[in-house]
């Protein structure tokens, strides 16, 4: 919150003109597995929009993208989990019966390849395959925690943020970070499923609840993030991951973008980062008159965008946003229609769709004011929310 306010996680803009959903969906569709079902529950309708604007398969090959909301197929109730999710959505398992089922999270930014680790897990013969990242060992109360066996491949333990937690075999200072993303054989995903649903003290959790009864059984496998190797990705962003679940993440995931060196680089055109936008016009940039010239330095600038005499510095200028003579906008986020007035200044901010920033107004500045006005993150970050109204 605020920016899900309005609108699922998977929809919330990102780096100017993506969502984050399609990270996930755009690995996929490189890794060449077209039959998607996207399940949805809470404030769905822009996810679903956008997923039906943009991700248009081939239907007459058999590809496609669904979004599928809670349809209550077992009664007046909604998904109690992850788990319960894919229980109550199991026709559309049947409708196709594949081999493997991936189940992917849909709010992460990060490159993969996931033909590697569906391959590791045919290899493995292992009923379920989890993707996890190595991070410090003192982190590990951070994370769901994934405990090996000395081959460094079976899984022996599945813990939530344990203070005790183990180091790898080859890596005694670092930990396996769960990341959300799984294979499973689909009958035995199956199986688990409808175990699972009789249980009246489940949280009805994949990772809480299913991956424990694999592991119990030994048919649970990890799959290290770190082999991953994606066509044309540098050796700055290989292994790039990022849980944007906190506002300050999702800033933070947003300024990896800028750098003349990004950590994270959306030009990588062996593995595309596919979306879709309104058919806007090319950037423009205006006034060339003493300290009135429309720039932008380490920045991102979307279609649509007029820096009508005003600066960006290290900011994200999405589709539409507008900052006006003698402006200024710098170490900030600007989702889609902001417009910024004559002589304002906005720092370390994430401001959200359709705000007017008014004439001469400071954003950033003063801690205390902000925090009356607007949500500010533990890290400082002002937080505007869509279509606020911003006194001066």
């Amino acid at each position: 919150m605020p920016l899900t306010a309005d609108r699922a996680k998977p929809a919330v803009p990102f780096g100017g003109i993506y969502r984050l959903i399609d990270f996930v969906l755009s690995n996929l569709a490189n890794g060449h597995y077209l039959k998607i079902v996207v399940l949805t529950q809470y404030k769905n309708h822009s996810l679903d929009r956008h997923i039906s604007r943009t991700w248009r398969l081939s239907a007459m090959l058999g590809n496609y993208v669904t979004p599928v909301p809670a349809q209550q197929r077992l009664g007046p109730r909604w998904f109690a989990g992850s788990a319960d999710a894919l229980f109550q959505n199991l026709n559309l398992i049947y409708d196709e019966m594949p081999e493997h089922c991936i189940v992917f999270g849909a709010d992460h930014i990060y490159r993969m390849d996931p033909r590697q680790m569906v391959q590791q897990h045919v290899e493995s013969g292992a009923d379920v395959t989890v993707a996890a990242i190595r991070q410090p060992l003192a982190l590990a109360d951070q994370f769901g925690v994934i405990e090996t066996d000395p081959s460094g491949r079976r899984i022996v333990a599945f813990r939530e943020k344990p203070k005790d937690a183990v180091g790898l075999p080859d890596a005694p200072d670092q930990i396996y970070a769960s990341m959300g993303n799984y294979v499973f054989r689909t009958q035995a995903m199956i199986d688990a499923l409808r175990e699972d649903a009789l249980d009246p003290t489940s949280r009805h959790d994949i990772g809480g609840d299913i991956i424990p009864m694999f592991v119990k059984a030994g048919t649970a496998h990890v799959y290290d993030f770190a082999e991953n190797v994606v066509p044309g990705a540098t050796e700055r962003d290989r292994g790039y991951w990022r849980d944007v679940g906190t506002l300050d993440a999702y800033y933070e995931a947003n300024m990896d973008l800028v750098s003349v060196h990004p950590v994270f680089n959306l030009y990588n055109s062996q593995w595309p980062i596919y979306t879709g936008h309104d058919p806007l016009p090319p950037a423009k940039f205006v006034h060339d008159d003493g300290d009135r010239v429309g720039r932008a330095i380490d920045s991102l600038v979307s279609p649509g965008v007029i820096v009508s005499g005003g600066t960006a510095r290290r900011s994200i200028l999405s589709p539409g946003v507008v900052l006006h003579s003698h402006s200024l906008v710098e170490d900030s986020v600007l989702m889609h229609n902001v417009k910024v007035g004559r002589g304002a200044i906005v720092r370390r901010a994430i401001i959200d769709k359709n705000v007017v920033i008014p004439d001469g107004a400071r954003i950033g500045f003063d801690p205390e004011e902000d925090r009356a006005r607007f949500a500010v993150t533990r890290n400082g970050i002002v937080v505007i929310g869509k279509n606020e109204v911003v006194e001066r």
